[in-house]
């Protein structure tokens, strides 16, 4: 992302989307909230889209905890909710295509790259990305661990 995106409306556009989603849950998305010690180590954020599959939005790990293991247990319970609270859909993601290491991951847990656009950011800018998917028959079979 641009730089100048990153060091300036970044934080409070991120601040303004998570009030919204605390203070108005939506009833059919799920959060998950991975917590050691008494800090946030990670979180998943699921949501239904209006063409009937689930939105993996956001799957993050605290910086210092990328590769404990964190995101793939935060995305096996994720992708286990939506099996249990959304049968027979598909999930999804988008990822940046310069996000190497993101792909990497989810290709690791079973996620099948299913299109490849350029995303337009309202902010005035763009960027390639490439979705990914887990099919819903997928979905109970145990991603490795």
């Amino acid at each position: 992302m641009p730089s100048d995106f990153l060091a300036g409306p970044l934080f409070e556009d991120r601040l303004a989307l998570w009030q919204g989603r605390m203070l108005e849950p939506q009833p059919t998305a799920g959060l998950f909230v991975a917590v050691s010690g008494g800090e946030m180590d990670g979180f998943a954020y699921l949501v239904p889209r209006p063409d009937g599959r689930i939105l993996l939005d956001n799957l993050h790990a605290r910086p210092g905890r990328t590769g404990s293991g964190i995101g793939g247990r935060l995305l096996r319970h994720a992708l286990a909710w939506a099996a249990t609270e959304h049968p027979g859909r598909d999930v999804c993601l988008e990822v940046l295509r310069a996000n190497t290491r993101a792909i990497a991951f989810y290709e690791r847990h079973g996620a099948l790259r299913t299109d490849e656009r350029v995303c337009l950011f309202e902010q005035g800018f763009e960027l390639p990305e490439f979705e990914y998917t887990w099919a819903a028959g997928q979905l109970g079979v145990s991603a490795p661990r």
